[in-house]
Protein backbone atom coordinates (compact mmCIF):
# COMPACT_ATOMS: atom_id res chain seq x y z
CA UNK A 1 0.00 0.00 0.00
CA UNK A 2 1.41 3.49 -0.60
CA UNK A 3 0.79 6.41 2.26
CA UNK A 4 1.69 9.68 1.98
CA UNK A 5 3.14 11.64 4.65
CA UNK A 6 1.78 15.40 4.61
CA UNK A 7 4.19 17.85 6.35
CA UNK A 8 3.06 21.71 7.32
CA UNK A 9 6.20 23.52 8.14
CA UNK A 10 6.13 26.36 10.97
CA UNK A 11 6.59 30.15 9.80
CA UNK A 12 10.40 30.14 10.20
CA UNK A 13 11.05 26.37 8.81
CA UNK A 14 13.67 28.19 5.94
CA UNK A 15 15.67 29.88 8.44
CA UNK A 16 16.02 26.70 11.14
CA UNK A 17 16.07 23.46 8.92
CA UNK A 18 19.87 24.08 8.33
CA UNK A 19 20.37 23.33 11.53
CA UNK A 20 18.41 19.44 11.53
CA UNK A 21 18.51 18.85 7.95
CA UNK A 22 21.79 16.31 7.70
CA UNK A 23 19.84 14.20 10.20
CA UNK A 24 16.45 14.50 8.75
CA UNK A 25 18.38 13.65 5.60
CA UNK A 26 20.16 10.73 7.32
CA UNK A 27 16.76 9.17 8.48
CA UNK A 28 15.55 9.45 4.88
CA UNK A 29 17.98 7.60 3.20
CA UNK A 30 17.82 5.19 5.73
CA UNK A 31 13.66 4.75 5.20
CA UNK A 32 15.03 5.24 1.30
CA UNK A 33 17.68 2.07 1.96
CA UNK A 34 14.79 -0.43 3.77
CA UNK A 35 12.67 -0.01 0.88
CA UNK A 36 9.71 2.61 2.76
CA UNK A 37 10.49 5.70 1.18
CA UNK A 38 9.73 5.85 -2.24
CA UNK A 39 9.76 9.91 -2.80
CA UNK A 40 10.13 12.86 -0.53
CA UNK A 41 10.73 16.66 -0.85
CA UNK A 42 9.42 20.47 0.36
CA UNK A 43 6.68 21.94 -1.91
CA UNK A 44 7.86 24.80 -3.70
CA UNK A 45 6.35 28.71 -4.02
CA UNK A 46 5.50 28.89 -1.31
CA UNK A 47 7.41 26.40 1.05
CA UNK A 48 5.05 25.60 3.01
CA UNK A 49 5.11 21.86 3.69
CA UNK A 50 6.64 18.19 2.44
CA UNK A 51 5.19 15.42 0.66
CA UNK A 52 6.92 12.26 1.20
CA UNK A 53 5.36 9.03 -0.19
CA UNK A 54 5.97 5.50 1.42
CA UNK A 55 5.43 1.90 0.48
CA UNK A 56 4.36 -0.04 3.35
CA UNK A 57 2.05 -2.45 4.98
CA UNK A 58 0.50 -0.57 7.61
CA UNK A 59 0.74 3.84 8.33
CA UNK A 60 2.83 2.71 11.14
CA UNK A 61 5.98 3.09 8.82
CA UNK A 62 5.47 6.83 7.63
CA UNK A 63 4.31 7.56 11.26
CA UNK A 64 6.88 6.40 12.73
CA UNK A 65 9.27 8.09 10.27
CA UNK A 66 7.26 11.60 11.26
CA UNK A 67 7.43 10.59 14.86
CA UNK A 68 11.22 10.41 15.02
CA UNK A 69 12.09 12.97 12.05
CA UNK A 70 14.12 16.10 13.51
CA UNK A 71 12.17 18.56 12.06
CA UNK A 72 8.97 17.03 13.51
CA UNK A 73 11.03 16.88 17.29
CA UNK A 74 12.25 20.37 17.00
CA UNK A 75 9.09 22.36 16.00
CA UNK A 76 9.88 22.72 12.12
CA UNK A 77 6.74 20.79 11.17
CA UNK A 78 4.15 22.64 12.61
CA UNK A 79 1.38 20.11 11.94
CA UNK A 80 1.20 16.33 10.02
CA UNK A 81 -0.68 13.84 8.83
CA UNK A 82 -1.02 10.26 7.23
CA UNK A 83 -3.25 9.62 4.33
CA UNK A 84 -3.42 5.81 2.21
CA UNK A 85 -3.70 6.47 -0.90
CA UNK A 86 -4.71 4.38 -3.76
CA UNK A 87 -2.44 4.36 -6.64
CA UNK A 88 -3.78 2.85 -9.85
CA UNK A 89 -1.95 4.35 -12.82
CA UNK A 90 1.77 3.89 -13.59
CA UNK A 91 4.39 1.31 -13.23
CA UNK A 92 4.57 1.85 -9.20
CA UNK A 93 0.88 1.57 -9.01
CA UNK A 94 -0.33 -1.50 -6.15
CA UNK A 95 -3.87 -1.73 -7.43
CA UNK A 96 -3.18 -1.43 -11.22
CA UNK A 97 -6.60 -0.66 -13.28
CA UNK A 98 -5.94 -0.11 -17.65
CA UNK A 99 -7.75 1.62 -20.02
CA UNK A 100 -11.64 0.36 -20.90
Amino acid sequence: MHYLLFYEVAPDYLERRGEYRAEHLALAWEAVERGELLLGGALADPADGAVLLFQADSPAVPEAFAKADPYVLNGLVARWSVRAWTTVVGALAQAPVGPR
